[in-house]
């Protein structure tokens, strides 16, 4: 698959060729929304949390005797169904992750970015560095290009200038190619590879 490559302001520089194998697939929707279920799941803190009868600090004595009161039989006060007394079944402490292979993780990623590819989303850089950490600047040459929302993959580092510049400015994300992921590919209009993020993707998935 052949992109055109432009630089920061969307002035033509050059072309190149990529891997088929990942770019040129025809796309999965089912392996994305599960990589998507997978990620969102993942990322669940599962800190909610309230407290059963066993946790509940009252006393536990027998609350009047068990017959000739004309009221319903009971015990601990701690029970659920007295005011101030334990949750039933109420959510716990836990981990909302599920496991899914490895193979199918990559495979979706694939997917993602083939999809991404078929509508038009991909825009490759020559480079995403900055002389200056200007917010303002950054902004002028995203005008240039037409980008409003966009997730930009560099390569094994992320230029310093680029990311203090691109941390404040709504709908863009900067990571490094190591945090490319399908949930933020989605999630974002444009995807904007560089050189370098290209090459460590072939290299990664050859």
């Amino acid at each position: 698959m052949k992109f055109d490559v432009t630089s920061l302001d969307g002035v033509a520089a050059g072309s190149l060729e990529a891997a088929d194998a990942i770019f040129g697939l025809e796309p999965r929707q089912d392996l994305i929304a599960r990589m998507i279920r997978y990620q969102l799941a993942k990322r669940r803190a599962g800190t909610h949390k309230v407290k059963g009868r066993a946790e509940i600090w009252r006393t536990g004595k027998k609350m009047f005797k068990q017959k000739g009161t004309g009221s319903a039989r009971h015990g601990s006060a701690r029970v659920p169904q007295f005011r101030g007394g334990g949750r039933a079944f109420g959510p716990v402490l836990r981990d909302h992750a599920h496991d899914l292979p490895k193979k199918v993780r990559a495979l979706a990623l694939r997917h993602a970015l083939s999809a991404k590819a078929k509508d038009g989303g991909i825009v490759i850089w020559d480079n995403a560095a900055l002389v200056e950490p200007k917010t303002k600047v950054l902004i002028g040459h995203f005008a240039k290009s037409g980008i409003t929302s966009a997730l930009v993959i560099d390569g094994a580092a992320v230029d310093t200038n680029f990311a203090l510049a691109a941390r404040s400015i709504p709908k863009v994300d900067v990571l490094p190619v190591q945090g490319i992921n399908v949930y933020d590919i989605l999630r974002r209009e444009k995807l904007v590879l560089t050189r370098a993020a290209l090459e460590a993707l072939e290299a990664r998935f050859q």
